[in-house]
């Protein structure tokens, strides 16, 4: 028997052309005369008949629903009904006991939009296609996304710069969402691609770019830093409209930014560094060239390159992103910069440094010489200090240390290792309290000219053998220097000429030289001369 009434219908013509009658069909089919006819007429079943919507217990008050809410049309923005102030009003002014809070809600979520649209004050929603050429338009945007960094749950920022005609995009992750961050994911996303946008570059009112909205026009009062970047590189920025109508203006950048988050940072990625996930994130970029974008009939990488040629060169001079901080030096050897506070060296107290912010940095001059380099800190209120930079005080204050923030930032970093406290216990019980401390100074100083894991390699050795001075644990930490560097491997020298210098071509020409050593025989007879010594009295 036929599945279904198409296929009923196309069995009953089959057989009326093979010559059966009326009669015969319906007999074989079990179907009636009209049936028939109507599969005789039309090889297309009459569409089901739809029926009356059923009657339900809200139809008496849908004409007083539509009512109030004609009556929104009108009223001030935050002065109109929501559905709960509806179902009260039914319940309090006209009885409505039979009827439940879903059934209002359900009607009123359908019913207010099409009121809208009846009174003209609605538009429907539609987007429409938009064709790019190649090498001339961009997004960019950021996201925010969570990662579990150094063992710790923190929120970073994704940033992603999206040609438009190829849909090839560059990522970057940064701990903060600031100008610095944002100057330096251009610099890196342009550096990949290999040239510049030549027509617009889509941006939302973002802070770093953005300092004024001017109405609800597209023009902006633009970041004076902002726009000596983009007179830098050439870019030509368009602003979207602000709010969520905007992102519809940059669809591709929101989109692409949703799925990169999907795809490749689910499960929450677990790394020491940002620097670490940014090379991860390198690689996954590279392999997303060989995606094709829904159905568009080739990869996004051989888009980008019929599109790379077309973009436009990049400067010669580099632009630095990093914001300039003059900064003064206080009594804790510590600088201020945006909330947080980094330590520097202690002979800089009292002085004036020179303090260059970067998305992921901070390094910090004195004159031409780099005093500090700190990783940027993401929270805000917090300090990062350097044991290094208070030794020369703790020198003179070797009390100070058992309780410094700078020993506990150091433990937490792995710079202080329990082969340091073993050996400065041992110390301790050598010495005393002071001078076993300062012996431990000492050592720290040390690290100054010696490799870290040669460092506590001498201090093991030496806590081994009992030598609790810090000369001690230098010579072991040059013994392990010198023992890895015999380990390394001589690198070899195929396809390299081997050079004689013009001394030694001339000594190997020289004849053998055949006279006798030298002897100091003849001096003896000296000795034979020398006088007696005089008896004293």
């Amino acid at each position: 028997m036929p599945k279904s009434k198409v296929d009923l219908y196309a069995a009953i013509r089959r057989d009326s052309r093979h010559g059966l009658s009326n009669r015969a069909l319906q007999r074989k089919y079990g179907v009636g005369f009209l049936t028939v006819q109507k599969a005789l007429s039309s090889a297309w079943p009459e569409p089901r008949k739809q029926l009356p919507p059923r009657a339900t217990r809200l139809d008496p008050f849908k004409p007083l629903i539509d009512q109030m809410l004609r009556a929104d049309l009108d009223a001030p923005r935050k002065q109109r009904h929501t559905v709960k102030r509806i179902f009260e009003r039914l319940l309090d002014e006209h009885g409505a006991d039979e009827i439940s809070y879903q059934m209002v809600r359900g009607y009123v979520a359908t019913r207010r939009e099409e009121i809208r649209v009846q009174a003209g004050r609605g538009v429907v929603e539609a987007f429409i296609p938009q064709t790019h050429k190649p090498g001339a338009e961009a997004e960019v945007d950021f996201g925010d996304v969570t990662v579990r960094l150094a063992g710790e749950l923190v929120t970073c920022y994704l940033f992603a710069f999206r040609l438009s005609y190829s849909g090839k995009a560059v990522h970057r992750i940064f701990a903060s969402a600031g100008q610095e961050a944002f100057f330096e994911g251009h610099v890196h996303a342009l550096n990949v691609l290999g040239g510049v946008p030549t027509s617009k570059v889509r941006y939302d009112n973002l802070r770093a770019a953005v300092a004024q909205v001017l109405g609800f026009s597209r023009q902006r009062v633009e970041a004076e830093r902002w726009t000596a970047f983009r007179s830098h590189y050439g870019l030509e920025a368009l602003y979207c409209q602000p709010g969520i109508r905007g992102a519809h203006e940059k669809g591709g950048v929101e989109g692409q930014i949703g799925w990169f988050r999907r795809n490749h940072l689910v499960p929450v990625p677990e790394v020491a560094t940002l620097a670490e996930l940014n090379s991860m994130i390198e690689r996954w970029d590279e392999a997303d060239d060989a995606r094709r974008i829904r159905s568009r009939p080739r990869t996004i990488g051989e888009y980008f390159t019929a599109e790379r040629p077309l973009l436009g060169p990049l400067p010669d001079e580099p632009f630095e992103t990093g914001r300039l901080f003059t900064l003064r030096v206080d009594r804790y050897s510590q600088i201020s910069v945006r909330t947080n506070r980094y330590s520097v060296p202690v002979r800089l107290i009292g002085r004036t440094v020179r303090a260059m912010l970067h998305a992921s940095e901070l390094v910090v001059h004195d004159g031409r010489e780099e005093v500090a380099r700190h990783e940027r800190l993401i929270a805000k209120g917090g300090c990062r200090l350097d044991l290094d930079h208070y030794l020369e005080a703790l020198v003179r204050k070797p009390g100070a240390l058992p309780g410094a923030t700078a020993l506990d930032q150091a433990r937490s970093a792995g710079r202080f290792t329990p082969v340091h406290d073993a050996w400065w216990a041992a110390a301790v019980k050598a010495h005393g309290e002071r001078d076993g401390t300062r012996a431990l100074i000492e050592v720290l100083l040390l690290g100054r000219h010696l490799p870290h894991e040669h460092l506590v390699t001498g201090l093991a050795a030496a806590l081994k053998t009992g030598a609790l001075t810090a000369d001690a644990v230098a010579l072991e930490a040059r013994k392990a220097a010198e023992e890895c560097h015999a380990e390394e491997p001589v690198p070899p020298t195929v396809g390299r000429s081997n050079v004689t210098s013009l001394a030694s071509r001339r000594l190997a020409h020289l004849p053998p030289d055949k006279r006798p050593l030298p002897s100091v025989a003849h001096y003896d007879q000296l000795l034979r001369l020398r006088r007696p010594d005089r008896p004293t009295t």
